[in-house]
């Protein structure tokens, strides 16, 4: 295994200096138009104002100078961000005539990661990161430590209040810079800001960064609470987050590290007894969700590495086809962290790495590091080439049964029996409500609206996806059903442009079995058709909890909160008939209608994917629905707190 080293870049050697700042263009859109710039205006947006300026930060600890970040969340949901980096410079730009702090904080693409000079990788979003913040805060305050001096500025929405000036002097060798900034309420939607949510993105970063300590502390009166995340094995203890609610196939957790093409690269990985891949790739702390050619220069390694070390040791015979790389890649959970100099990405949104010197970087990399570790431990490399073998066949058999279903009457354009099909082809137009039970899907076929909402009814519950390989999923009549009615194929097969719904709505009882039902069918789609959640087609219908009948006029209450106040406008006494629904089968047609399919009046929640932290998302899913009991049970007890509506 390779030397474990300290990624961090030393190597710059021009001095980082007032004359570094260059100036790209200038700021006046940002406040216009916000979006551009950070996303949304809505909660996304408002924490992303926070990763931008720690962002800066972070490539302070990748050039060698930072060690520490504190982000401290005030009493008034501004937000302070504190490093012991080397300070912004303060001296004046002669290209611009201003001091370099007022170039980062009020002109757009203006810092110290264009040209060269003043950092040698860095992430945030290319160099707009505080002018953005600026422009969109209603104040903005910035101390900044260097040169034995304290040097401050404040600015109101992206416009200074007074020159930089200096209070005062401090140690030569405290470095640093402070800044607090109050997001505008003119601009955001929302101004509070979610804890968990920094949580999860600022343990991502420390997890990136090996070494660097990141405090996250909120002081808000009832919400007081603290957090530390500094991780000197970096990638690896990330893997190991990531696999805490699995269990691992062996022990170790591979480590391969090295510098090539001027790509420096680390990967860590394991695989654990499941049958998911969670791998998840980064180019200078940035997540890249939809992967690029480091994704790919590490597929490619371990396909090659692992197929000629079982061909070599006689684990493939002869007249055995190879692995593929999906075989391989069953139950892997691995992080790609690359740092690069100059990132390509495809898009604006940075989801996908584009530079080819990556891709060979990482492939060259891990092919000659796995190498050699599969040689030095023979028992590791057996584990993993037999469960791929495993895998092999199971992905053998599901071709098999794919084909069968292709060729069945259903392959003509058959639709199951037990579906009620609506009559516009227009998918644009179309909905299918998947209900349990025959019970409901009477009701529901009763209620709905012939020419737009088809009707599935499911026997009971599902197949538990997380824990069965392809082949046994396709042998699930319900889930074949389900697959067939939507008719995008799944898995490799999935093409979304055949999908016959636009909007497709669970509809389960409002009870712990219906919550179950529904999150088996999320994890189906959320493993085997995520595109459907992606592109926004995957819904949950919201039916009421009670009826309130008095003098014959009947009230719907979604919650206990909205029963309380139904009863408190027509009155507290014994005229009111409150009847609480147990399941969708109690209710009439008409009622059905009226409460939970009728688009005039329903209320539905659509589910969406959280794409800036997906291993949270994927560890979610492995803790409720995989196999091991202790950490579903510590994942209950914390959150018992957020349940509602829960039958005792």
């Amino acid at each position: 295994m390779a030397e474990n080293k300290d990624l961090r870049d030393t190597e710059v050697t021009e001095e980082y200096g007032a004359d570094n700042i260059q100036v790209l263009e200038g700021l006046e859109a940002v406040r216009k138009r916000p979006g551009m710039y950070i996303g949304s205006i809505s909660s996304r947006g408002l924490h992303h104002l926070v990763y931008e300026i720690v962002d800066n930060a972070v490539d302070e600890a990748l050039a060698g100078y930072c060690t520490e970040i504190t982000v401290t969340i005030n009493p008034d949901d501004s937000i302070t961000v504190e490093d012991n980096g080397r300070g912004i410079p303060t001296g004046i730009n002669h290209k611009e005539g201003v001091s370099a702090v007022e170039l980062v904080f009020t002109k757009l693409h203006a810092g110290g990661k264009f040209g060269g000079g003043g950092y040698k990788v860095s992430g945030g979003l290319h160099g707009v990161g505080a002018s953005v913040v600026n422009a969109l805060s209603e104040h903005l305050d910035v101390t900044i430590y260097r040169e034995g001096k304290v040097h401050h500025q404040e600015y109101s929405r992206g416009h200074r209040k007074h020159d930089l000036e200096i209070l005062g002097e401090c140690p030569i060798e405290k470095t640093g810079s402070t800044i607090t900034f109050l997001p505008d309420r003119e601009i955001f939607e929302e101004t509070v800001y979610d804890f968990g949510v920094l949580q999860r993105r600022l343990r991502e970063m420390a997890f990136l960064t090996k070494g660097l300590k990141i405090n996250l502390i909120d002081t808000r009166e009832g919400k007081e609470q603290e957090k530390t995340f500094h991780y000197e094995g970096g990638i690896k203890e990330f893997v190991a987050y990531i696999n805490r609610t699995s269990s691992p196939l062996y022990e170790d957790i591979l480590y391969f590290e090295g510098n090539k093409n001027s790509v420096a690269v680390e990967v860590a990985m394991q695989h654990n007894d499941g049958y998911n891949e969670g791998i998840y790739t980064f180019v200078n702390n940035i997540n890249t969700p939809e992967g690029g050619t480091h994704l790919e220069g590490l597929k490619r390694a371990l396909t090659r590495v692992f197929n000629d070390y079982a061909r070599n040791n006689k684990i493939l015979k002869e007249k055995e086809s190879n692995l593929s790389g999906e075989d391989i890649r069953e139950g892997l959970s691995a992080i790609v962290s690359v740092k690069v100099e100059d990132p390509q990405f495809e898009g604006q949104t940075k989801q996908k790495l584009g530079n080819s010197e990556a891709r060979a970087a990482v492939e060259s990399i891990v092919s000659e590091q796995l190498t050699y570790y599969l040689e030095q431990n023979p028992q590791i490399a057996k584990m993993i080439c037999e469960k791929s073998l495993l895998a092999q066949r199971a992905r053998d058999a599901a071709r098999k049964a794919r084909e069968a279903t292709r060729k069945s009457p259903l392959a003509g354009g058959g639709l199951p029996g037990k579906l009620a099909d609506c009559s516009d082809k227009n998918p644009e137009n179309c909905e299918i409500f998947i209900v349990e039970g025959d019970s409901a899907g009477g009701s529901a076929k009763k209620a709905r609206i012939r020419k737009t909402q088809a009707i599935l009814p499911l026997r009971g519950k599902i197949l538990n996806v997380e824990k069965a390989r392809l082949d046994r999923i396709l042998g699930n009549a319900e889930i074949r059903t389900m697959i067939t009615a939507f008719g995008t194929g799944i898995h490799e097969d999935f093409d979304i442009s055949k999908l016959r719904y636009h909007k497709i709505i669970i509809m389960t009882d409002a009870d712990v079995d219906g919550a179950h039902i529904a999150t088996l069918l999320l994890t189906f789609f959320y493993r085997f058709m995520p595109e459907l959640i992606k592109e926004g087609h995957v819904y949950l219908a919201k039916p009421p909890l009670y009826q309130v009948t008095r003098n014959k006029k009947q009230y719907y209450a979604y919650s206990d909160a909205e029963l309380n106040q139904i009863l408190e406008e027509i009155g507290r006494d014994n005229q009111n008939k409150i009847q609480r629904y147990k399941g969708l089968g109690e209710m009439d047609a008409s009622q059905l209608w009226e409460t939970t399919m009728d688009p005039e009046t329903r209320i539905l929640s659509k589910v969406v994917i959280d794409d800036e932290n997906p291993q949270d998302l994927d560890v979610t899913f492995t803790t409720l629905m995989g196999d091991e009991v202790e950490p579903r049970r510590e994942f209950i007890e914390t959150n018992a707190k957020y349940a509602t509506n829960i039958d005792i």
